[in-house]
């Protein structure tokens, strides 16, 4: 595990898949996600305060699986959307991903992970409701890569988690393995109008400066690529039109 001081008071876990973020509010921490099943002696390597919560950005396994470990050690409290909350407490099971065309070669090379075991919640939340710290956290709804992700935006430090809903590897961009692309594309979007100078990921490298710019290129790049199909396709149909004998007159 790596560990990268971010900003003051904020501290990234990086695993070999994904990460997890340490909050501090005085003697208080904070942590936003857990890793995998696996990680939870290293993450209680660097607790020098008492974990008040956990929130859980949603159900995936690389972001969950440590989570009922150190729950029930340090006895902290467990937050999640209320969507994902039958998932994390292993009552139901997570709508698996429809994969892209280029996403499927990345899926195949990603190593097997250990599957979450099932973990308490605590507290279900939804869009617009406040987490306690950092001077006040908001949810925000970011369905898409799963039906309850969430990302949490602190206004005080202009911060935001956004879980997988987007990702930073090479470039800021649309997270992978999404269930709805639509509804995971409208997140990004959502996310992009935020005034934040910090973008924390649950994958790769944070953005620590003009983080709303890095944002706005990735929401751009989305809608430009959209109108590119979008003009592909009238293209096409042009050039079907047009090979039967119509071109848009009758004959």
């Amino acid at each position: 595990m790596d560990i990268i001081e971010v900003r003051p008071g904020l501290r990234m876990l990086r695993f070999p898949v994904g990460a997890a973020y340490l909050w501090r509010d005085g003697s208080e921490l904070t942590l936003v996600d857990t890793g995998t099943a696996d990680r939870a002696a290293e993450i209680e390597a660097v607790l020098d305060g008492a974990l008040r919560r956990i929130v859980l950005t949603h159900w995936h396994e690389d972001h969950t699986g440590s989570a009922a470990e150190l729950a029930e050690r340090h006895g902290a409290e467990v937050v999640a959307h209320a969507l994902e909350a039958p998932v994390i407490r292993g009552r139901a099971a997570g709508a698996p991903p429809v994969l892209e065309e280029f996403e499927v070669a990345i899926r195949a090379a990603l190593p097997p992970l250990p599957a979450a075991p099932p973990c308490r919640v605590d507290r279900e939340v939804r869009d617009g409701d406040v987490v306690e710290f950092g001077g006040g956290a908001e949810v925000l709804a970011v369905p898409g890569h799963t039906d309850g992700s969430i990302a949490l935006h602190l206004p005080g430090p202009r911060l935001l988690f956004t879980g997988d809903a987007v990702a930073n590897v090479g470039r800021t961009m649309l997270g992978v393995f999404n269930t709805d692309r639509a509804r995971a594309v409208a997140s990004l979007h959502r996310l992009a109008e935020l005034d934040v100078d910090t973008a924390v990921f649950g994958h790769g490298e944070p953005v620590a400066g003009s983080a709303s710019a890095a944002l706005r290129e990735a929401a751009g790049a989305l809608r430009e690529a959209a109108h590119a199909a979008d003009a592909a396709v009238r293209r096409e149909t042009a050039r079907s039109t047009d090979s039967k004998g119509f071109n848009g007159r009758r004959r």
